[in-house]
C-alpha cells in the first residue's frame, strides 16, 4: 500500500518500523497468528544489493511455516544443480591452497528443511508477496520512522512520507524497530549499545565479469569463496556469485582513502583472485567494521530486532539468519500476550534469550574466526616452511567441519525453559536427536510415517511418545485451565522412547523445547505450562 493512502488514525496491535527481511518475517509471524500488524517501510522496491545470501536450514524452517518456502526456492538465482557450497583459499583464490568451507549439509539431518542461497533482495520480494496475502497485515511503503513514544497504555510511531514530507502518527499496543543498524526506534527508545570497533574500512563491490566466471569454473558446485591473505591479519576477502550470468559481489578491507575516490578496485580484485580479468563495476559501498550489541532488546512497549539489536561483519551468514530467529522468537510471544494467554514475563524472555545467543555468536564464531585466521596467517607461510604450512592447512580443513556442527543456538539458560539448571543460553552447542530443554527440536518420523514437524501445532505442542494416558490428559486439562493453545501428538514409541529419549516433549511455538521427561511424578502440568508461557 502506498503512503498516499495511509491515515494518521490507524491503530494496529503491532507496528513494525522497517520492512526489510526481518520486519516482514515478523509481520508474517504475527499476521498468521491473527495479530493486526502495520509495517512502515521507506523503500518502494527491494534494494538491489546482493547481501545476506546464506540462509540456513533453520531459516528455511521459518519460511516453511510462514508459507513461503516453495516460493523462496523458486526465486533462487543459482539453480539447484549448480550447487551452493563454499571454499576457503590461502593467498589468492587461484593459489592452489583451498578447502571446502561452511558445509551446512553436515547438519542437515537435524533440521526439517534444506538450506538455501539467494540475494537478499530476492528473499525480500518473496516476503513482500507473502505479506500481501495476509489480511491482518498492512504495509505502507515510502514512509520513514521519525520518532517513537511509549505512552504507558500504548505506543506511538511518527513517520514521514519521503516524497511529500507529510507527517503521520500511528498507535499500537507495541512497536518493534526492525530499521537497521542506525535504528531510529532504538535511539528514540533510549536503548544503548555496546560496540567493538575493529578500525577497518570495508568495501562492498558488485560487478560483472565473464572472464572471472570462466576462471572459477574449476571450482564446481561452489558459489562463495573466502580468501585469507597474510597482509589482512585474518580479515576476509570474500567473493560470492549472485547468479550464473557472471555477476559477483566482493567485500574486503580497503584503505581509508578508498572512500575518497581514485582507488583501483579492479587491481584489488585481480590481486585477491591471483589473475587478471574484466571488471564491470556496478556498485560500490563502504562501512566501518564493528560489532554492536544493544544492551537490552526492550524498553517498555518498544522492542528492537535484527540489525537494530545486533550488527557485525558479514562473515559466515550469521546476520540475516539471526534476524529471522529474532522475528520468530518475538512474534509468538507478542501474539500470546495480545491474545491473553501469555504474560509480560514472556516478553521479557525475548531479550533474555536472543541477547545471549547473539553475544555468543559474535564472540564464539565471528570474532573467534578473525582471531584464529589472523594467528594462522602470522604463524604459517608456505614460502618459509612448506611442510609446516601443509600440515596446519590440512588440520584447518578438517576443523572447518566442526564450526558448522558447533553452531547450535539454544535457550538452555532461559527463565521460561524448565529442566536445564546451570546451563547458559548461547550459540555454541552440539547437534543431536536427543530431546533437551532449551534446544531446537530435531525432526523425526512418527510411526505413521509423518514427520513430526508436519504434526506440530501453531501454539505449544505436546509430543506424547508412548506416554501414559493420565500424563497426557493432565496436560490437556492444564492447557484448558490456563487458556494456552496446545496440540497433542500421540505416537507409539519403543521401550527406550526412540531417538528423542523422552516420552513427553513440550515444544514451543518456535520449535524449541520448553520441557521434556518420561513422566510427571515430580512436575505438575499446570506448573510446566505456566512457566513456559510466562504465567508462572
Amino acid at each position: 500500500m502506498a503512503a498516499s493512502h495511509s491515515r494518521s488514525d490507524i491503530h494496529a496491535q503491532v507496528i513494525i518500523a522497517g520492512g526489510g527481511p526481518v520486519g516482514l518475517g515478523l509481520a508474517i509471524e504475527l499476521g498468521q497468528r491473527g495479530i493486526s500488524t502495520l509495517v512502515i517501510e521507506r523503500h518502494h522496491t527491494p534494494q538491489p544489493v546482493p547481501k545476506g545470501q546464506n540462509l540456513t536450514q533453520r531459516t528455511m524452517e521459518h519460511f516453511h511455516f510462514w508459507g513461503a518456502e516453495k516460493q523462496l526456492r523458486a526465486a533462487r538465482t543459482i539453480p539447484p544443480e549448480y550447487g551452493i557450497g563454499g571454499l576457503t583459499a590461502y593467498g589468492t583464490l587461484l593459489s592452489g591452497h583451498h578447502y571446502d568451507w561452511l558445509q551446512r549439509e553436515l547438519v542437515r539431518p537435524f533440521y526439517f528443511t534444506d538450506n538455501e542461497r539467494l540475494p537478499q533482495y530476492a528473499t525480500e520480494q518473496v516476503l513482500r508477496d507473502r505479506v500481501a496475502e495476509l489480511a491482518t497485515v498492512e504495509v505502507l511503503y515510502g514512509l520513514s520512522a521519525q520518532a517513537v513514544e511509549d505512552r504507558g497504555d500504548r505506543a506511538s510511531l511518527t513517520a514521514i512520507d519521503r516524497a511529500s514530507g507529510e507527517s503521520f502518527e500511528f498507535t499500537a499496543d507495541y512497536v518493534v524497530g526492525c530499521d537497521g543498524a542506525r535504528s531510529v526506534v532504538r535511539e528514540a527508545a533510549g536503548i544503548s549499545q555496546t560496540r567493538s570497533d575493529h578500525d577497518r574500512l570495508m568495501a562492498l563491490l558488485v560487478f560483472r565479469s565473464e572472464e572471472l566466471d570462466r576462471l572459477l569454473a574449476r571450482f564446481r558446485g561452489k558459489s562463495y569463496y573466502n580468501v585469507l591473505h597474510p597482509d589482512l591479519e585474518g580479515y576476509w576477502q570474500f567473493f560470492g556469485r549472485v547468479d550464473l550470468d557472471a555477476h559477483f559481489f566482493f567485500h574486503a578491507p580497503v584503505p581509508a582513502s578508498a572512500r575518497e575516490g581514485g582507488y583501483d578496485f579492479a587491481a584489488y580484485l585481480h590481486r585477491a583472485v591471483g589473475a587478471g580479468f574484466d571488471v564491470d563495476l556496478q556498485y560500490t559501498g563502504f562501512w566501518d567494521l564493528r560489532f554492536a550489541l544493544a544492551d537490552r532488546y526492550r524498553a517498555g512497549r518498544v522492542f528492537i530486532a535484527g540489525d537494530a539489536a545486533h550488527s557485525h561483519p558479514p562473515y559466515g551468514g550469521y546476520g540475516i539468519n539471526s534476524g529471522f530467529e529474532d522475528a520468530r522468537n518475538l512474534g509468538w510471544k507478542l501474539a500470546a500476550v495480545l491474545q491473553g494467554w501469555g504474560r509480560d514475563a514472556l516478553l521479557e524472555s525475548y531479550g533474555e534469550e536472543r541477547h545471549a545467543v547473539f553475544e555468543s555468536t559474535a564472540r564464539d564464531f565471528i570474532a573467534r574466526a578473525i582471531e584464529t585466521d589472523g594467528a594462522f596467517l602470522k604463524a604459517f607461510d608456505p614460502l618459509k616452511d612448506r611442510a609446516a604450512f601443509d600440515q596446519e592447512w590440512a588440520a584447518r580443513a578438517a576443523g572447518a567441519r566442526g564450526d558448522v556442527g558447533a553452531f547450535e543456538p539454544n535457550y538452555c539458560g532461559s527463565s521460561i525453559v524448565i529442566g536445564a539448571p546451570g546451563q547458559p543460553s548461547g550459540a555454541r552447542g552440539s547437534h543431536e536427536f536427543r530431546a533437551a530443554a532449551g534446544r531446537h527440536l530435531a525432526p523425526q518420523s512418527l510411526s505413521c510415517g509423518t514427520n513430526v514437524y508436519d504434526a506440530l501445532g501453531p501454539g505449544f505442542t505436546l509430543l506424547a511418545l508412548g506416554a501414559a494416558d493420565g500424563a497426557v490428559d493432565g496436560f490437556a486439562h492444564a492447557a484448558a485451565a490456563l487458556g494456552i493453545p496446545l496440540t497433542i501428538v500421540r505416537d507409539d514409541a519403543p521401550g527406550d522412547a526412540g531417538p528423542y529419549a523422552a516420552r513427553l516433549i513440550l515444544v514451543r511455538p518456535d520449535h524449541f523445547i520448553a520441557w521434556c521427561g518420561n513422566d510427571l511424578a515430580e512436575r505438575d502440568p499446570i506448573e510446566l505450562l505456566a512457566a513456559a508461557s510466562g504465567q508462572g
